[in-house]
């Protein structure tokens, strides 16, 4: 699971965004190629590849004949419940639309036509298909499907239900989405129940059209029909989908249970083997991270993902935990970090001058806070792929100058771009909370070239206008992040506050764009694609749960093509560093942290295989249930 610090979890708004991550076409060890192969009535002068399973770069690890994901225990029992804890308050089920607060894990029963691994991070493979076929210059691709998929009240899924949610997420999902990807494909053919086509239009890029056809949920087309479900609206009971878990039950705010299906459609399939193997996950809901944290010693609930280093440093000296009931571990995480960060509403006029952004963003002294509230288990992310070899670092190669030097000819780029090293985020000192002199007087004079001078009272003024920053938050365990970045701003003569929220306002406010500074879990991926057309680009700006900045830049609009055309993984990482650079000097972010590792604590009653994947920690996915163990912590009275 993606690694969460500081509570932004809580933070984090439920989005709809559905984004594409592979696609060019690649001649797979385990293809099979037909020549002068036949679709949908016409001959294709090219050869027609057939395989289990497609990578963009390099070969896919798994072979089609695998028994189990090397990760997982295919041995491990099943049966026994796991708990969590999510914060604040749901009102739907629906975790695609605009509307509501979605419940946790509402999408737990959605399973894709590909799917992915945690330790394949540019494989897709075939799940609830047998194979895909695509030609040498992928105008389609032709998914052949397995005939013994059902959904969860036993209806067969077929090819029309794939058209459908295809579909139904172009005519009704979020507009982010649907307005990057209209007009990519041409045409879907049902050739047969189980035999479906998607042609390509030459709008797509290639590393996308696989993953954009084969990763959307399959939803019952007739079971939307007769209930009359909207993908846009509020819904009080999740989709109709083939996944292994459904919902048991649910109380408004305060939990929600679902079970594993017993007649699951899946449950012997190699991708399964050792998975799915608890039979109910329930989710508990509290109002903070405090309470939860308090509801979890007294084992309401049975797992805990860490966010807060001041409890994962000090507060895990409980009762339980020093009787040996509960485990405390650190197990690496080996994704991309999410760069964490405070972002800028740019809607609001005085923040579309870069220079008050960075003079704003100068006061928040992350090494004293890393060093006084943090326990020095942070690092800073100083772009937006921390933890991997995408980010800038240093002066730019030629190859990135090459991408760049277009932008700066035509005025949207200063030219130091091209020379300097990737821009860092301020350095400040340890020993109190106020900033190093050097980043005080830069960031002083910075408000003065912009026109905000400081009056008689020490107090920013610009045109009569006071300046004034208002903090969006939700979370009380954040005040005391917030608090002395407060102090800092006043000290540089900005009126600064704090503004706390429940979780319906901040939801709202987000939406409707009335915050000034928010947090916001900025989360890529190992091959960026399209979804940054949903993070960044101006044409999302206006309606946007991914561009909560309401970015809008006509450098940044040109360096996506340069990522999203990328043909080889060298050819990637050169526009993705590039295009760092340019994220970076835009400055509509103040990068709080990050963490390369997976805080979790739980009753010593699960197990998980020895050797972790990579990419996720799994424990709602692999681990299981020792039964024995969970009876001893009973008899204890640990649960």
């Amino acid at each position: 699971m993606p690694n969460r610090s500081e509570n932004s979890s809580a933070a984090a708004v439920q989005s709809a965004a559905l984004a594409g991550a592979l696609s060019r076409p690649f001649l797979l060890g385990s293809a099979v190629v037909i020549a002068g192969a036949l679709w949908a009535g016409q001959a294709w002068s090219q050869d027609v590849t057939v395989s289990h399973g497609y990578s963009n770069f390099g070969a896919l690890k798994y072979d089609a004949d695998f028994p189990h994901l090397d990760y997982v225990n295919p041995d491990a029992p099943k049966g026994g419940e796991i708990s969590i804890w999510s914060q604040g308050s749901f009102d739907s089920f629906n975790p695609y639309a605009r509307v509501g607060v979605g419940a946790a894990l509402a999408t737990i029963g959605g399973e894709a036509v590909l799917t992915s691994t945690a330790d394949d991070p540019y494989g897709m493979y075939c799940f609830l298909c047998t194979s895909m076929e695509y030609p040498e210059d992928l105008s389609f691709v032709t998914y052949n499907l397995r005939d013994d998929v059902t959904f969860s009240d036993g209806r067969p899924m077929t090819a029309e239900d794939v058209e459908f949610s295809f579909n139904l997420f172009l005519e009704q999902g979020i507009s982010e989405y649907r307005s990057v990807r209209q007009g990519w494909v041409t045409d879907i053919a049902i050739e047969s129940p189980y035999r479906i086509t998607f042609t390509f239009s030459d709008l797509i890029p290639e590393r996308e059209k696989i993953s954009y056809t084969g990763g959307i949920p399959v939803f019952s087309k007739a079971w939307f029909e007769e209930t009359g479900t909207r993908l846009d609206e509020s819904i009080d009971a999740p989709f109709l989908t083939t996944g292994a878990y459904v919902l048991e039950s649910f109380d408004y705010n305060r939990q929600v249970i679902y079970a594993r299906n017993p007649d699951y459609w899946g449950a012997e399939i190699p991708f399964n083997i050792g998975r799915n193997n608890f039979d109910r996950i329930r989710v508990e809901y509290f109002a903070d991270g405090s309470a939860a944290f308090e509801g979890f010693k007294a084992g309401e609930y049975t797992f805990r993902t860490e966010n807060s280093s001041r409890d994962w440093a000090t507060g895990y000296d409980f009762p339980a935990l020093q009787s040996g009931y509960v485990v405390q571990e650190e197990i690496p995480d080996g994704s991309v970090g999410t760069a964490q960060s405070f972002v800028f509403n740019l809607d609001t006029p005085k923040w579309q001058d870069p220079r008050v952004r960075e003079a704003i963003g100068m006061m928040f002294n992350f090494e004293w806070s890393n060093e006084t509230l943090f326990y020095g288990l942070y690092a800073r992310p100083q772009g937006f792929w921390p933890n991997t070899d995408l980010g800038a670092v240093g002066a730019p190669t030629p190859e990135e100058v090459a991408l760049l030097q277009p932008l700066v000819d035509d005025g949207l780029l200063d030219a130091s771009i091209l020379t300097d090293e990737a821009p860092l985020a301020p350095v400040n000192g340890v020993e109190n909370n106020t900033p190093a002199r050097s980043v005080y007087r830069a960031a002083g004079q910075l408000l003065d070239d912009a026109g905000w001078v400081a009056g008689d009272d020490g107090m920013r003024r610009k045109d009569g206008q006071l300046l004034e920053v208002v903090f969006l938050q939700r979370s009380p365990l954040f005040d005391r992040i917030v608090n002395p970045y407060i102090e800092n701003l006043e000290r540089l003569g900005v009126a600064a506050k704090l503004d706390r929220v429940d979780t319906a306002q901040y939801v709202e406010r987000l939406r409707s764009g009335d915050f000034d500074l928010a947090n916001h879990s900025i989360a890529m991926g190992f091959e960026p694609g399209f979804e940054l057309e949903q993070w960044f680009a101006s044409t999302t700006a206006d309606d946007s749960s991914r561009n909560l900045m309401r970015l809008r830049s006509d450098a940044v609009d040109r360096m996506i093509p340069n990522v999203t055309g990328a043909e080889t993984l060298e050819e990637l990482k050169i526009a993705t560093r590039a295009f760092d650079r340019v994220l970076r000097a835009e400055k509509f972010t103040v990068p709080q942290w990050f963490n390369d590792q997976n805080w979790v604590a739980y009753y010593d009653m699960y197990r998980h295989p020895e050797e972790l994947p990579p990419l996720a920690t799994g424990e709602l996915d692999f681990w299981w249930f020792d039964a024995e163990a969970a009876a001893a912590l009973e008899a204890a009275g640990a649960i």
